[in-house]
């Protein structure tokens, strides 16, 4: 039962919410009607206010009418009553004969009626106009958008400003600031706004003139048929010069100086006879970019935009250097990576070779810090933009970005690390006097040195903690170019034999816990832990190799150093202790001769032809067949006295 009646209660409320959702449409649909009737009344009201102003302003017009029609000596005329003296206005307007003088008098102001035909290219001058306006686009040079809001036009219309600009096109008035009015169809010149910008405007019942301030005329022209004063582009009319012409006039005049310097004497007043310019006006002058164009200017980064390793890699070649390397190598190969600045040096022989070294390079930082490099950035060398690199920049996702053309510029870190290596390998070589064949071990010994002890910009972390987490040791290093003494442990040594040779440090090993020293007796390039460095002797320049003699070294290969291996080099102060660090290094022993050879001879002891080249001694061929002969002639016993030699048959 109780269900029965909830059913009913159910189906009478849905009843009322079905009618009430009906009452709801009806009363929209009636309010939307509403909102229709209101719009219709309000342009209604809008269209009755407009005419009862333009009503009012009839009215004052008719006023002005009126009272322009009344003659000074008498008080007969419109609305004026004969009964009183003073001027009375009567309910009733009463007609009049009025005394005028006759139309032919030239002091008889006439009101116009006639229709004025606008032309397209004609700009009127209009004293009630705030600001120049047009309504063609083409006119302008260039144009920025803004939003102005509303012109009013006489019939109470309104026009949307668009945008300004200047007008400076030949066949056009040059005005500055003219507003872009859409839908306007005459070109307005505003009295006011040549008035704001120092301009005087002078009209007579011939024509008009406009000045500057220094009485130079701008615009000129004459009144027309129609009353109007306008600017067309015909040649009654004479558009003179604007500042800026004079600007650009001046800057021809004085030779094109620039506009920094032109201002610098105007203001100072340095030189007589030069006018007041428009130095801010904007011109271009071709024939300067012709002969005074420089490069862009690129800003210099404060701070670091990468924010891990491999992030991005910089590389760039350095070379071909003036001589050979002990290994025959004229470039070097740079890298750096973005984040911890950290530096690698590759030495290679052709450019060629460059992709090699790239590839595999690349391939091991990938796997020693377990990630992916992101971006690579080179110039447009060949070396780099190649077939074999790009393949790569596919396989492992990397992204290659190069410099612009003969802009080293943005590619700027890798080229200050050339600089920073250079100079540092400049120093290490010629403070020792070494030859110019050990700059490929200086080079590396600076790297080696560089990235250890230099901290990054805006940071107190060096750049190896940066890329290896952890703090580098130095207490192994030494100074380049010092004596050394190697251990003898190959050779047999009999009792008093010495244990040492006399040796040069010159670096790093790098896949060894060892040094790279010169050893002067073997004159090899070899890897020993076994050394002792002298770093206090007095003699810096101890080492001379241009005396008279000098090493003769053959073209031998020598492998790039790049990294260091790990751990403890010696014991003690006169020993090396450190940690040098695991990187990878193929190491080749430079073999030198122990002869020396003798140069610079006079020529007076030279023997033969002086074009000859060198020739050495030899032993002399043996001729058999003239030993036979000789053998032939031999007596076979050996005589006592002069006669038994002479009696000898043989």
């Amino acid at each position: 039962m109780l269900r029965k009646e909830d059913s009913e209660a159910r189906a009478i409320q849905k009843e009322r919410i079905q009618d009430l959702m009906d009452e709801n449409e009806r009363l929209m649909r009636v309010l939307s009607s509403l909102k229709v009737k209101l719009k219709e009344v309000q342009n209604v009201y809008d269209q009755t206010i407009k005419s009862v102003k333009m009503l009012n302003f009839g009215t004052d017009n008719l006023d002005s009418i009126l009272n322009s029609r009344q003659n000074g000596s008498s008080k007969y005329g419109f609305r004026f009553d004969t009964s009183t003296r003073g001027v009375k206005i009567t309910a009733e307007v009463k007609f009049v004969p009025a005394l005028v003088k006759e139309t032919t008098d030239p002091s008889c102001k006439k009101l116009s009626t006639d229709t004025v035909q606008i032309h397209v290219d004609a700009w009127y001058f209009d004293s009630g106009c705030s600001r120049h306006m047009t309504g063609n686009r083409s006119f302008f040079t260039e144009l920025e958008e803004c939003a102005l809001g509303h012109a009013t036009f006489g019939d109470g219309a309104k026009g949307k400003i668009i945008a300004k600009g200047n007008i400076d096109k030949s066949n056009l008035p040059f005005l500055n600031e003219v507003r872009y009015v859409d839908g306007l169809k005459a070109n307005l010149i505003s009295i006011s706004q040549l008035c704001d910008q120092g301009y005087s405007v002078n009209f007579n019942n011939t024509g008009y003139v406009v000045t500057n301030k220094n009485n130079q005329v701008f615009m000129s022209g004459r009144r027309e048929a129609n009353n109007c004063y306008n600017w067309s582009s015909n040649g009654s009319n004479i558009c003179h010069l604007t500042k800026i012409d004079q600007t650009w006039l001046w800057h021809r005049k004085l030779g094109h100086i620039s506009l920094r310097s032109l201002d610098k004497v105007i203001r100072n007043e340095a030189v007589v006879g030069i006018p007041s310019l428009d130095i801010n006006g904007k011109f271009f002058c071709g024939n300067c970019q012709v002969g005074k164009q420089t490069k862009t200017s690129h800003r210099r980064l404060k701070e670091c935009y990468t924010i891990s390793v491999l992030e991005l890699l910089h590389l760039n070649l350095m070379g071909p250097m003036q001589t050979e390397s002990l290994g025959g190598k004229k470039y070097v190969l740079v890298v750096v990576d973005d984040y911890s600045k950290f530096t690698w040096v590759r030495f290679l022989k052709e450019k060629f070779d460059t992709v090699k070294l790239c590839i595999s390079l690349c391939l091991n930082l990938q796997r020693e810090k377990g990630q992916k490099i992101i971006r690579i950035r080179s110039d447009h060398g060949k070396e780099f933009d190649n077939e074999d690199l790009n393949n790569l920049c596919q396989t492992e996702g990397i992204h290659h970005e190069f410099a612009a053309p003969i802009t080293p510029q943005q590619n700027g870190v890798v080229e200050r690390k050339n600089r920073m290596l250079q100079e540092m390998a400049r120093v290490m070589i010629h403070a020792k006097n070494f030859p110019l064949n050990f700059w490929a071990e200086v080079v590396n010994t600076a790297c080696h040195i560089h990235k250890r002890v230099t901290t990054r910009f805006g940071t107190t972390i060096t750049l190896y903690e940066l890329w290896k987490g952890r703090k580098p040791n130095v207490k192994y290093f030494h100074i380049f170019g010092s004596t050394c003494y190697i251990l003898a442990d190959r050779e047999y040594h009999r009792k008093w034999d010495v244990k040492s040779n006399q040796g040069i440090f010159l670096s790093y090993s790098q896949n060894s816990r060892a040094y790279r020293v010169f050893n002067i007796k073997s004159g090899t390039v070899m890897e020993k832990i076994n050394v002792v460095v002298n770093d206090f002797e007095s003699n810096v320049n101890q080492f001379n190799f241009e005396d008279d003699e000098t090493y003769v070294t053959p073209d031998v290969t020598f492998t790039p150093l790049d990294e260091m291996p790990k751990g403890d080099l010696q014991p003690n102060s006169a020993k090396a202790n450190s940690n040098i660090t695991d990187e990878v290094i193929n190491n080749e022993t430079v073999v030198f001769p122990s002869a020396h050879v003798k140069k610079n001879h006079p020529s007076s002891s030279i023997i033969g032809d002086l074009s000859a080249g060198i020739t050495t001694r030899r032993k002399e061929k043996v001729d058999y067949m003239k030993m036979i002969a000789d053998l032939c002639y031999e007596s076979a016993i050996e005589p006592i006295s002069v006669e038994n030699a002479l009696k000898d048959e043989y």
